[in-house]
């Protein structure tokens, strides 16, 4: 009799991101003190995603508007350093 391959029917993707050292850590012991992996902890999380959990919905909506507030933050200041140039390039009373 011969032996036929044990086929997997579901692919997989492999997901490679960084996060900070911190968030690492702490995520790693959170998963052993409940004996599961990483892997496991982020397919879950995907899984309710795709699921649209309401829960999950809702922390993606608050990542992008922290995202948002940041990417703000960040345009005002090269705002202002954008202008304090443009003060500074034609200021009367400078040596220009």
């Amino acid at each position: 009799m011969a032996r036929q391959k044990h086929i997997d029917l579901q692919s997989r993707k492999s997901v490679h991101f960084t996060i900070l050292i911190d968030s690492h850590a702490s995520l790693r012991i959170a998963c052993f003190k409940n004996k599961l992996s990483m892997q496991e902890v982020f397919e879950e999380v995907a899984q309710r995603i795709a699921a649209e959990d309401p829960d999950m919905i809702e922390m993606l909506n608050d990542i992008a508007i922290k995202k948002r507030n940041k990417e703000e933050r960040k345009f005002s200041e090269t705002d202002a350093e954008t202008l304090f140039s443009m003060i500074e390039d034609d200021n009367p009373f400078g040596g220009k």
